[in-house]
């Protein structure tokens, strides 16, 4: 989930002043769409499939709303969100929605943005995640690791890396919405990422041009050696999710002096224990 409200150069050259209403209503979403998408996903995603799945832990999910926090790995092709969807979809049906903060480059086209925001994925920002939270009390996922994490590499690839963001903390002690931590493994092996670029994509300000922080250089189908953030074919594996105990910031943050930092440091033990969990 990327909490900064600016728009990247790119977008703003793109929507001008009138900017982009497309992405940010969570009242987009079209149930029926949804169901469909998440019938096609389930060729993909499976026992026998071509990315096979295990969860553990999903009934640990308390009632709406809830901020769920994952980390974020796969590169641009990002599998482990869609098999965490699908998970999801499969346990509680698309009555209980689970929205989605995405990249303003994922939704800021308006044909691929209304397309995600009938299937639930919304443009990041801190208003919408209100919006989601407070008005229309549904559950929201957020990955504060964004391109950061989905890009670092393969030697990293069982490390938590939020890179120092921490909006997700704020909202949820805004809302006191308990936190749903979430892991999974596997979905870095899709491919290989030798290096992220970050230092590479600060000094050119690709940030400023993109809200981009990597620019990386990694082996993948059907590229081989590929520098770039692009788009790539995953090679099958299998994906395994781990949710943990949710977290009630209110009860977490109890008397300390920073609990947003308290907050973020809680979530990211328990995802790292998770993940080395996973490993052994």
């Amino acid at each position: 989930m990327a909490q900064r409200a600016e728009k990247s150069w790119l977008l703003s050259r793109l929507h001008g002043k009138r900017g982009a209403p497309w992405a940010s209503d969570p009242e987009s979403l079209d149930p029926e769409a949804l169901a469909r998408t998440i019938t096609r996903f389930r060729y993909l995603y499976g026992p026998g499939r071509y990315f096979r799945l295990s969860i553990d832990g999903l009934e640990r999910v308390p009632n709406a709303p809830t901020l769920v926090v994952s980390n974020h790995s796969g590169g641009t092709t990002i599998p482990d969100v869609y098999g965490f969807l699908l998970s999801w979809y499969e346990r509680f049906g698309v009555q209980r929605p689970l929205h989605l903060m995405a990249h303003e480059v994922i939704v800021g086209f308006e044909g691929l943005g209304r397309w995600f925001a009938a299937r639930g994925a919304l443009r990041a920002g801190h208003d919408t995640a209100r919006s989601v939270l407070r008005d229309h009390r549904r559950d929201l996922m957020v990955m504060p690791g964004g391109d950061l994490e989905t890009w670092r590499p393969y030697k990293d690839r069982y490390r938590i890396r939020f890179g120092g963001h921490v909006g997700y903390a704020r909202i949820a002690l805004e809302h006191d919405v308990p936190i749903v931590p979430v892991v999974n493994a596997g979905a870095h092996e899709s491919l290989m990422v030798l290096t992220d670029g970050h230092r590479f994509a600060h000094a050119i300000g690709l940030h400023r041009l993109a809200r981009a922080d990597v620019w990386p250089i990694h082996l993948s189908l059907p590229w081989g050696v590929c520098i770039g953030p692009w788009p790539h074919i995953p090679l099958p594996v299998r994906i395994r999710y781990r949710v943990g105990e949710p977290l009630v910031p209110s009860e977490v943050t109890r008397g300390v002096a920073d609990p947003v930092r308290t907050l973020d440091e809680a979530v990211r033990e328990s995802m790292q224990g998770m993940l080395d969990s996973l490993r052994r």
